[in-house]
C-alpha cells in the first residue's frame, strides 16, 4: 500500500535552512504549511485549526543572533524562539493528532572551553545558555500531548547562496579576509546538505527523540575556516578582524563571533549517520563551487 505524503507545518520556512528543507521536501511531494507572523498572531484555537492534518512540525523560527544585543533586541530574540515555540506547542495540545515535533536550538548553549556531546549537561550560564534552555523546554512540552520530540542544536550552517558564508565571503573574495582575533576560537559547523539529510532521517525514523548536536564530526577553528576559504578562493588571508572592532559594532552580541564551542555529534554518529561533508575543506570547496 502506498504511503501517504507527509504534511509538514514549518516556522522559519523562508530562511536559509527552511528554504533548503522546503526544496527537498517538495521533491517528495510532501505538502508544506508555512507558519509566519500572520499565523502566530492568530488566537490559539485558529492556529490549532491551521495544524489539523499536519503530521510533522518543523520549528526553525528565530531572529538572527549576529546583531547588536540591546535589551530590546534580546527580547526579540527570546520572543521569536521561546514565546513562538510556546504558542506552537499550546496549539498542538488542542488538536487530535500528535504531530512529530522537530525543533531547532543552538550549540551556543555549551561553554566555550572543553569538548561537548549531548551527554554534557554543563550548559553555559549566560544569555545564550538560558535562551537555549527555555527554547528547548518549551519544545519538549509537546511530549505531554503525545508528540515525538527531537531538538537539534545547530552549529554554524554552511551552504551555497546564504547562511554564514554569504555574510563573510566578500572580504575573502577581495583578498582582504582573515581570522577573527587570533583565530583560535572553536568553530563547529555542518553542511546544509547533511543537515537536510538529518531532518529527512528524523522524519522517517521513529527512534529519533531527544537532543542531537547538528554538527559535522570534525570541528575546526576560526583559523581552520579562514585557511579553507583562502585556499578555495586562491586568496590571501592576512587581514585579521580585531575583536575590539566587533565589540564596538555588536556589543555583547560580538561573543558569537569572537568565541565558539567544540561540539561533537555523538548521538548522530551512534545512530550510524554518515556525513557527506566531514572536513571543513571539502565543505567550503563544495559551497564555493559554481553550479
Amino acid at each position: 500500500m502506498k504511503k501517504e505524503p507527509h504534511v509538514i507545518a514549518m516556522s522559519g520556512a523562508s530562511g536559509f535552512i527552511g528554504s533548503n528543507l522546503c526544496r527537498k521536501f517538495q521533491e517528495y511531494d510532501w505538502r508544506i504549511v508555512t507558519l509566519g507572523r500572520e499565523e502566530f498572531s492568530l488566537p490559539q484555537e485558529k492556529l490549532a485549526k491551521r495544524l489539523q492534518g499536519v503530521d510533522i512540525i518543523v520549528n526553525l523560527a528565530g531572529a538572527p543572533v549576529i546583531n547588536r544585543w540591546t535589551e530590546a533586541y534580546k527580547k526579540i530574540m527570546y520572543q521569536s524562539r521561546v514565546t513562538l515555540t510556546q504558542k506552537l506547542v499550546n496549539a498542538c495540545s488542542l488538536i487530535e493528532n500528535h504531530p512529530v515535533f522537530l525543533s531547532a536550538s543552538a550549540i551556543g548553549c555549551y561553554p566555550p572551553t572543553g569538548t561537548h556531546t549531548e551527554d554534557d549537561n554543563n550548559l553555559t550560564d549566560d544569555f545564550l545558555g538560558h535562551l537555549a534552555r527555555d527554547w528547548e523546554q518549551e519544545a519538549f512540552r509537546a511530549k505531554d500531548f503525545g508528540s515525538r520530540v527531537a531538538v537539534f542544536r545547530f552549529g554554524v550552517v554552511l551552504g551555497q547562496g546564504g547562511g554564514a558564508l554569504a555574510k563573510m565571503i566578500l572580504p575573502f573574495k577581495l583578498g582582504i579576509g582573515g581570522t577573527i582575533g587570533n583565530g583560535r576560537q572553536p568553530f563547529s559547523w555542518i553542511h546544509i546538505r547533511d543537515l537536510v539529510r538529518v531532518f529527512e532521517d528524523a522524519i522517517n525514523t521513529p527512534s529519533y527523540e531527544g537532543i542531537y548536536n547538528m554538527t559535522a564530526p570534525h570541528p575546526t577553528t576560526n583559523l581552520g575556516l579562514t585557511k579553507a576559504l583562502g585556499k578555495a578562493l586562491s586568496r590571501p588571508t592576512v587581514f585579521p578582524v580585531p575583536g575590539f572592532a566587533l565589540r564596538l559594532m555588536y556589543g555583547e552580541g560580538a561573543q558569537v563571533l569572537t568565541s565558539g564551542q567544540t561540539v561533537l555529534p555523538k548521538r548522530l554518529l551512534d545512530r550510524g549517520f554518515q556525513f557527506d561533508f566531514s572536513s571543513i575543506e571539502e565543505a567550503v570547496t563544495d559551497c564555493l563551487k559554481k553550479n
